[in-house]
């Protein structure tokens, strides 16, 4: 973004996390944040440079964006499962689609009450899941599904890849009859995507 002078820029659609500017040439404004003295836009809309001011600002170019936030319902895919983590690429927050990629990590201490041997009987890689965001500490989203109503609403077989089917508390593959454990949602296979 910094590359043209203010006056090419004023005007032109930014992200969140695009580079805006300097604090040593620019009051940040609406619609920014500074980390390490560095200006960035907080949001997807149009960069403006007020030049007699000093300032930047973005100015939103959608009225409510939604994004995550402590206590929001998140749909996402399991992008990765390690022993005690996965990671979540979030698209849905509160039953609205994202423009933008926001990721999220569920840790096996956040899956239920009861205790967890490993993220493989919570989900896989590739599955769909229901969570809910308890932290954004370090910029990190940090889920739970605790709840009944959360946990995986569509899984794949680990071995053939196929969709899973709900059948007495488990789930198995129509393809090559392998049965899966996950932490299911009490309405698995009826979310909407």
């Amino acid at each position: 973004m910094c590359s043209n002078s203010p006056q090419q820029n004023s005007g032109q659609i930014v992200h969140p996390g695009e580079r805006l500017g300097v604090i040593e040439e620019y009051i940040p404004d609406a619609g920014t944040y500074v980390k390490d003295g560095v200006i960035y836009s907080i949001t997807v809309g149009r960069a403006l440079f007020d030049l007699s001011n000093k300032k930047v600002s973005v100015h939103p170019s959608i009225d409510k964006i939604s994004v995550p936030k402590i206590g929001s319902i998140v749909l996402g895919q399991v992008s990765y499962a390690q022993s005690d983590n996965a990671g979540i690429r979030i698209f849905k927050v509160d039953k609205k689609s994202l423009s933008g990629i926001f990721s999220g990590v569920l840790h096996i201490s956040d899956v239920q009450l009861r205790y967890v041997e490993s993220m493989s009987d919570v989900c896989n890689v590739g599955d769909i899941i229901r969570s809910k965001v308890v932290s954004d500490k370090n910029r990190i989203y940090h889920l739970s599904t605790k709840d009944k109503n959360l946990g995986v609403v569509y899984a794949l077989c680990s071995q053939c890849g196929n969709l899973l089917e709900l059948r007495r508390n488990m789930l198995h593959c129509s393809r090559c009859g392998k049965t899966e454990k996950r932490k299911i949602a009490l309405d698995y296979g009826k979310e909407i995507l």
